[in-house]
Parts: structure tokens; C-alpha cells; sequence
């Protein structure tokens, strides 16, 4: 074991035996894609009124454009991407996948009617498939499991930047131009980043892998493993009942203050944008601070953190849902964007710590179909649908969001319960494995606790 006096690099990279990219290189890219990847999904959050003008659509035809659209394929290919990124180079899946959606952004703005619009939405979560697990799992080979709260926090960075990218720079482009070219401009940003990926990233070899080529296990075995997990389960539903109830929240909630308080569109959601968004930047940084400081002493402590700032966060945004102006609304922003900012780190960190390197990549792509489907498919339908069902108007939508935000309870106790069962599940899910594959999953940890 090295020393604290070694090199920084030795102390973040997993292994220094290997050629490979400077880690904060690698982070760095990553999260520039990840960066319009987000904003990618944003901007038609940020364009609802000139698209809803143009195609004369409803409420209920943009929830499914930001969710079901979107989600649909994103779900369906995500394991078969994140399977070959086990197999393969993950480098080469994820600047593919960048190429590929950010050539469907393109195609969104060149949408002629509903139609081509939905199949462009479906393309971007075609090609945004294939990022997710992937970075996940190579990031775990570039660094440490006490020094990745602070990566994965970085990473995630990209939700808040990406935000305030797609919701304050498109109509910021839009109102200079038009709202096609704010997703010409961010598909062809997102095009020169998937090329660049593969001149700046190195695929490391895998941590805790001897092997050169890596066997994927079969997708029924690799299941029944996953599902005789409790902490993978519990963890996997808090993160998508977490992801629902914010995601509702940070897709509608700009549309809510336009409606209540009668502002003009674009500064609403650009004033948005910034408060939420920039408290969520500081608030994942201390988040991945604590979560690591926390981890050292056990890692069951960040899964731990993620539930108490999911139950904070999920009290504050239905505060600014609620809020009496807009200014009381950007002041509760900011606790929300604080509280909430970090809390899918804890999970992600916790996620990467208990999967075998074998298997990473496979199984953190399952675990985001779900929470994809809960989050980002149900989410922004749900509140949608139930808003133009109960009338279209500012009223309607407070209701629906004040349905869907409590969710976020669900999740942080959920959370709660998946810490305690962290090491044991680490344990069973790393035996099943070594063992025999078809060995029940968790006959050997029970028997060792008698």
C-alpha cells in the first residue's frame, strides 16, 4: 500500500502500473460532455412557450417530449451499451454516444412538426444511452473509493452547469435569434467533444481485473444477483423516487412562476436557473467533500447523507412551489439547490464501492433504467398530464407538482434503510461471483453471521 507521501496521481488512480491519462484530465472531459448532455435535455425546458407557439401543442405533449420521448430508448439501450462498455472500450462507447446525440440536438431544431420533433428527442436519448454507466465505471478505474465522492461530485456538477445552459442560454440564444438555434448551437459543441474524448482519454485497465479481456455475465444471471440485493434495490428506488420528485420540480417549476406571477418567460427561468442551479453547484461540492471525509470512516455514511439531504431538499422545493412571489420563490431556491445538489453522489459513490469491477458498468446501467423510468419518463409526463387534466393553468400545475414532489420522502427513507445493508450485500454480491456464478447470492454472508 503506498504511503501518504506519495504523488497525487498515485493516490487518486487505482492502479500507477499502466499507461493512462491524467485522472483530472479524464474528469474534466467527462464532465464537459455531461455538461451539454444535461443542457441537451434542458433547452426544451427553457424553450417550452415558442415550441408549444410553433407546433401548437399542449402541456401534455411537452411533459411527454421531456419525458417519455426522451426516456424510451435511453431506458431500453442503456444495458446493452453499458454491457459493451464491460466488454470493450467505454472511451469509444461514450464519444460515440456523444456524437450520436448531439447530431440528434441538431435534428431537433431542424424539426419540421411534433412528429420529427419526438423522433429527435427519441434519438437524443438514443445516443445519451450510452453515457452514463459507462463514465461511472471508468471513472471507479481512475480513482479511489475514498477519493470518488469528491469525482463523482464534480461529475455531477453537470446537472446544475447543464441547467443553467439549457434554461437560461437557449432563451438567451432564442431571444437574439430564434429557438433553433439554440440546439444547432449546443449539438455542434456537443459534436467537437466526442472527438475530443477520444484524443484526451486513455481506457485504463480494470481495477481488480486480471484478466486482459473481461466475460460478460449473462443479463438474466446478472439480474437474479442484483434483485437478491436489498441495498442495491433500496438504493435504486430511492434514487429514482429522488430523481421524480426533483426532476418534476426543476422541469415544471420554471413553468409554474411564469404562469402565477405573470413574467416575462425568459427572465423567469434565467433568474431560475441561476439560483437553483448555483446553489446546486456549491451544494454538490460540499456534498462530495463530506461524502468523502464521511466514507473514511465507513461507506455506509454517504448512501446515509444522501437520505437526510433528500428528505431537506424535498421540504424546500415544495416551499419555493408554494411561495407567495417570485422573489420568495428564488430565496427558497437556494436551500433547495444546497440540500438537494449533492445527494445523488452519496448513492452513485455507495453504488461503485459494492459492484465488483466485473459487472460495474452492467449493473449501474440497470440500476439507471429504473430510476430513468421513474424520473425522467414519469416525472415530467405525470405532472404534465395531471396539470392539463385539472386545467391548464398556474393553479393546476402548484397541484401537480405538490402530488409528485413528496416523493422525494419515499426516497430518503428508502436511502436510510440501504446503508445498513451496504457491506453485507458487498460482500455477497463479490462472492456470487468468485463462487459460482449460479450460487445463491446471499447464503454465504448469512451463514458467516449465524
Amino acid at each position: 500500500m503506498g504511503s501518504y507521501g506519495t504523488s497525487m496521481a498515485a493516490r487518486c488512480c487505482v492502479t500507477d502500473t499502466r499507461p493512462t491519462s491524467n485522472p483530472w484530465v479524464v474528469l474534466a472531459t467527462l464532465l464537459a460532455i455531461y455538461i451539454v448532455n444535461y443542457a441537451d435535455r434542458y433547452l426544451i425546458t427553457g424553450l417550452i412557450g415558442p415550441i408549444k407557439a410553433q407546433f401548437a401543442i399542449g402541456d401534455a405533449m411537452v411533459g411527454m417530449l421531456m419525458g417519455p420521448a426522451f426516456v424510451l430508448l435511453y431506458v431500453i439501450l442503456g444495458v446493452p451499451f453499458a454491457r459493451l462498455a464491460d466488454r470493450t472500450s467505454r472511451v469509444q462507447v461514450i464519444a460515440a454516444g456523444c456524437v450520436l446525440w448531439s447530431g440528434a440536438t441538431i435534428a431537433t431544431g431542424m424539426a419540421s412538426g411534433p412528429i420529427s420533433l419526438t423522433l429527435a428527442r427519441v434519438a437524443v436519448g438514443v445516443g445519451e444511452a450510452a453515457f452514463v454507466a459507462p463514465a461511472y465505471s471508468l471513472l471507479s478505474d481512475y480513482f479511489r473509493p475514498e477519493r470518488r465522492g469528491l469525482a463523482f461530485a464534480i461529475l455531477g456538477l453537470a446537472a446544475y452547469v447543464g441547467q443553467i445552459a439549457g434554461q437560461a442560454g437557449g432563451p438567451a440564444i432564442a431571444a437574439q435569434h430564434d429557438w433553433r438555434m439554440a440546439f444547432y448551437s449546443m449539438g455542434a459543441i456537443g459534436l467537437l467533444l466526442g472527438f475530443a474524448a477520444l484524443l484526451l482519454i486513455r481506457e485504463p485497465r480494470r481495477s481488480g481485473s486480471g484478466e486482459g479481456t473481461v466475460e460478460a455475465l449473462p443479463l438474466g444471471q446478472l439480474a437474479r444477483c442484483l434483485v437478491r440485493s436489498p441495498a442495491y434495490l433500496f438504493m435504486m428506488f430511492a434514487f429514482g423516487f429522488g430523481v421524480l420528485s426533483g426532476v418534476a420540480f426543476g422541469y415544471w417549476g420554471p413553468e409554474l412562476f411564469t404562469r402565477a406571477y405573470g413574467m416575462d418567460p425568459v427572465a423567469v427561468k434565467s433568474a431560475f436557473a441561476m439560483n437553483f442551479g448555483l446553489s446546486g453547484l456549491v451544494g454538490m461540492l460540499l456534498f462530495g467533500a463530506l461524502s468523502d471525509r464521511l466514507a473514511r470512516r465507513s461507506m455506509i455514511w454517504p448512501c446515509r447523507l444522501s437520505a437526510l439531504a433528500l428528505g431537506a431538499a424535498t421540504c424546500a422545493i415544495l416551499m419555493a412551489s408554494w411561495a407567495g412571489s417570485f422573489g420568495t420563490a428564488r430565496l427558497a431556491a437556494i436551500p433547495a439547490g444546497l440540500l438537494g445538489g449533492g445527494w445523488s453522489v452519496g448513492f452513485m459513490a455507495t453504488l461503485q464501492y459494492m459492484l465488483p469491477p466485473r459487472i460495474r458498468a452492467a449493473s449501474t446501467a440497470l440500476f439507471l433504467a429504473v430510476t430513468t423510468l421513474l424520473g425522467f419518463f414519469v416525472g415530467p409526463w405525470a405532472t404534465g398530464a395531471l396539470s392539463e387534466m385539472m386545467g391548464h393553468d398556474a393553479a393546476a400545475l402548484r397541484l401537480a407538482l405538490t402530488l409528485i414532489i413528496p416523493f422525494g420522502f419515499l426516497s430518503a427513507l428508502l436511502g436510510w434503510a440501504a446503508a445498513g445493508r451496504v457491506e453485507r450485500d458487498r460482500a455477497a454480491l463479490h462472492d456470487a461471483l468468485s463462487i459460482r456464478p449460479a450460487a445463491p447470492l446471499l447464503a454465504r454472508p448469512a451463514a458467516e453471521k449465524g
